[in-house]
């Protein structure tokens, strides 16, 4: 008994000391070793969309991971926000069509995963459906995945007391260590720029009151001119007076830009009502340079380089003239609320000076400085997914939102399996004869890049006999350079799939409805304004980019011409001028034949076409009409590498 006793401690002993990790950063101050509640090899913060989307890839490859989530619910971001309740993430249920990676297309709010009830259209039948939804959607994500969340656990420090280690500070001084760290945790911190004063008459978007009454005959100032600015002038604008909104950069609409983040069209009613003259107005200002100035109840807006006495009433004198403001002053009317709706950004302040997190500059200072591996430029190991990576394709793509960042933490993943477990970037290997059907299946269906355009491509990399290719989907273009070290393959020659818009054709000022906004013509595919495919050979990796998403010029160039119904399978106008592109860089004839034909080429030449040799000789002819053919050709050994026949009469050039 008393070796079983002992046997039984032994292993207890062992058991606290796996799960007890120390380190030498949270020594106190008589040097002893603060213990750690757990270790894990992968760290993620913050059980969100994003979160939880890399959590479904690390729980599927059985990797060593724990996500942690300050409240006891995941997606807690959505028990707040948006304060109006919808969602403008569209929900399209229907698309007539039955295959599921076509639909990923259209549906914006699905997380991706194996499991065809965590689709978002069984959640809501609302084309922008309420936020509520979307909470039960997450919170059945979490569950029926089994994803490994520690709820209740609000990570308030992060320090890196050595290259492999992170320790990680909870709100109740509990440590947390692991290898390698991934912050998920949005961009959630109301942006607060200061103003020249008055700030404390300010309401905050995160605080202000949704009862419209409450703003009944009101003259309401709005400061932002963004999604969250025009959602909540579209909630009050029933009750008001007037609504005005300021804001330093123009309007930019969502459907000319073909970035998503600008003004949507179901919350842009306060365009209406400004252009066609009903009181509402915008204007252009720096919020930074405002003034308020609190009068008998009512809030008075000047620049900060203006004499507030002379523009305005107070209890002692009358407005006076004024050198320094025009007496048609757009704000020159007093407000009685004044809202701010800045948007969001992300909270660097839990990284300590040994995890520093480098913010981006300019118009990127609200999202964290990635590297095209969504790894930080300052620290090792530390890594960004979901709406805080929007860093990399900031008001190019998508990835700030559910339809785009879940696949970019998929990409994330596959990095991460390469770069800490030796799993190369997962890839197919195909024929050269398969390969143009399989680059138009691809085409067709893909949602990956159809939703990250511009950001994420397919590659497809040659082998030196010309056999075969190896193809990969949803690399980040800025990893072409180092593709290497971003995949686990060295390429050397390869073709790069892009899916992008016209250069010039959208933006600001733009007329995006001009009768001469498209083009059908395969000949000037290059004019295609519309997102369209452009393929980019290389002979060997550029050295660099020529600007972030800007590949450099390519040893070959394609662009297949744009498409009403975005299905590039034209037999004309989209697969014949590929397949004359993807011969010329394989040096390979690439078209296709009856089961008749190859038996003829097989019996009168020495050679066959790459087609029959590869297809119709190993009995895998998709057009072999006649079985019995095969046998006799293939026991006499007939077949070849080189195409040296002349073309015949029969030859099926197939383009579909």
């Amino acid at each position: 008994m008393a070796v079983v006793h002992l046997s039984l401690c032994l292993v207890m002993a062992l058991s606290l000391a796996s799960q007890w990790r120390y380190s030498d950063a949270d020594n106190s101050d008589d040097g002893e070793k603060m213990p750690s509640e757990s270790y894990h090899e992968y760290c993620i913060i913050g059980a969100g969309p994003g979160g939880m989307q890399l959590g479904y890839y690390m729980e599927r490859a059985d990797r060593d991971y724990i996500i942690f989530e300050r409240e006891s619910t995941p997606g807690s971001f959505f028990l707040k926000y948006p304060r109006h309740r919808k969602l403008i993430s569209i929900n399209k249920r229907f698309t007539g069509k039955q295959n599921p990676e076509f639909n990923m297309r259209h549906d914006w709010n699905s997380l991706l995963s194996d499991d065809p009830s965590l689709l978002f259209r069984h959640y809501s039948k609302d084309f922008f459906p309420h936020v509520d939804a979307m909470i039960q959607y997450l919170s059945d994500y979490a569950t029926k995945l089994k994803l490994k969340i520690q709820y209740n656990t609000e990570i308030v420090d992060v320090d890196k007391p050595s290259e492999d280690q992170f320790v990680l500070t909870d709100k109740n001084d509990t440590l947390h260590t692991c290898r390698v760290l991934i912050a998920a945790t949005g961009v959630w911190i109301p942006n607060k720029p200061k103003m020249s004063g008055g700030e404390e008459y300010v309401t905050d978007y995160s605080d202000m009151s949704l009862n419209v009454s409450e703003y009944e005959g009101k003259t309401v100032l709005i400061l932002g001119r963004g999604n969250a600015a025009y959602e909540t002038a579209d909630h009050i604008v029933s009750s008001t007076n007037l609504i005005h909104m300021v804001a330093r950069s123009r309007v930019r609409l969502s459907w000319a830009t073909h970035y998503v983040g600008d003004l949507r069209a179901l919350n842009n009613n306060l365009l209406d009502t400004y252009q066609l003259k009903s009181l509402d107005a915008m204007l252009e200002a720096s919020v930074s340079s405002l003034v308020l100035k609190k009068i008998n109840g009512r809030l008075w807006v000047v620049t900060d380089d203006s004499d507030i006495d002379s523009m305005h009433p107070n209890e002692a004198k009358e407005i006076e003239s004024n050198d320094q403001a025009p007496d048609n002053f757009a704000m020159r009317e007093p407000y009685d609320i004044v809202l701010r709706c800045l948007g969001f950004k992300f909270d660097a302040s839990i990284f300590g000076s040994r995890a520093p997190l480098e913010m981006g500059k300019g118009r990127l200072a609200k999202y964290p400085a990635v590297k095209p591996s969504y790894e930080s430029f300052t620290t090792k190991n530390l890594y960004i997914a979901g709406t805080a990576s929007h860093y990399r394709d900031f008001r190019k793509s998508s990835g700030a939102f559910v339809h785009g960042f879940r696949y970019t933490a998929r990409a994330l993943h596959h990095h991460l399996e390469w770069a800490h477990e030796n799993v190369k970037w997962p890839s197919e290997t195909v024929l050269v004869t398969d390969l143009l059907q399989h680059i138009l299946t691809r085409l067709n269906e893909m949602s990956g890049p159809y939703q990250m355009f511009g950001i994420l491509v397919d590659v497809i990399l040659f082998d030196e006999g010309g056999e075969k290719v190896r193809y990969l989907q949803e690399v980040p273009i800025d990893c072409i350079p180092s593709f290497k070290k971003c995949t686990g393959y060295r390429p050397k020659k390869f073709i790069v799939i892009n899916l992008e818009y016209g250069k010039n054709f959208s933006g600001p000022g733009k007329d995006v409805f001009s009768l001469t906004r498209a083009t059908g013509e395969p000949s000037e595919a290059d004019e295609s304004n519309f997102l369209h495919p452009v393929f980019y050979y290389y002979t060997k990796p550029p050295k660099r980019m020529v600007k972030p998403t800007q590949l450099p010029l390519p040893d070959n160039l394609l662009h297949l011409v744009e498409d009403f119904l975005t299905s590039w399978d034209a037999p004309i106008s989209h697969i014949l001028p590929l397949r004359r592109f993807l011969e010329e860089v394989t040096g390979t004839d690439l078209r296709t034949f009856f089961a008749e034909t190859c038996f003829k080429y097989a019996l009168t030449y020495s050679t066959l076409p790459k087609f029959c040799d590869q297809q119709y000789m190993t009995g895998r002819s998709v057009l072999l009409s006649t079985p019995e053919l095969l046998t006799p050709i293939r026991d006499r050994g007939i077949g070849s590498k080189v195409f040296d026949y002349p073309p015949a009469e029969d030859v099926v050039q197939t383009l579909v």
